[in-house]
């Protein structure tokens, strides 16, 4: 990887872990359709020493979070691991925790994008779409707009998913995200 100032494009890929595909309260093995194209996508990247930002659900015990939402991805669990697909690639990107839904507030994590001055591109990828890939994209997007630095903000909607159930149907959440997206300048093009 290039030295994160030097870097122009960046990939980041939000909780593609154990608790959200394999098992847990929150699993659904559905996510996994995503993981061919991501996998190449994150090989595409690190062949040309782009930056590549793993975002991992990470939760203490009693975390506020689980006021609304069952519990998941305790901290040190294998359920806060990526997928076994992408964890040959961790080593080679930089790895955040989160505590919520929203990994604008992971540790380190601002700190890090203000350090990429020359950063032209952020392509974000994972799951859940409806929850926290919206919830990094869209303060991303601003987060950026407020240093009137330039970059252009991607979620492809072929590199998001999100969880299927009786009360949350995977198709219609992920087709409200993309308008959700669309409508505050970030594309959802394929990849």
């Amino acid at each position: 990887m290039k030295r994160i100032e030097e870097t122009e494009r960046l990939l980041i890929v939000v909780d593609m872990v154990k608790g959200f595909i394999d098992f847990g309260n929150m699993a659904d093995p559905g996510i996994r359709n995503i993981v061919p194209r991501m996998k190449e996508v994150i090989e595409d990247f690190l062949e040309k020493e782009d930056a590549v930002f793993f975002i991992r659900d990470s939760h203490p015990e009693g975390a506020a979070e689980f006021e609304k939402f069952p519990v998941h991805c305790l901290e040190g669990d294998a359920e806060s691991e990526l997928i076994e697909e992408l964890m040959p690639y961790e080593e080679k990107g930089l790895t955040f925790k989160k505590n919520s839904t929203i990994a604008m507030f992971a540790e380190g994590f601002q700190e890090t994008l203000s350090k990429m001055k020359k950063l032209k591109e952020v392509i974000v990828c994972g799951c859940c779409s409806d929850i926290c890939v919206i919830n990094l994209a869209t303060p991303l997007s601003t987060f950026f707009d407020e240093r009137n630095q330039k970059v252009k903000v991607w979620v492809p909607s072929n590199l998001m998913e999100t969880f299927d159930s009786p009360v949350h149907g995977r198709e219609a959440y992920n087709a409200m995200t993309v308008k959700m997206l669309n409508l505050v300048g970030i594309t959802t093009e394929e990849i």
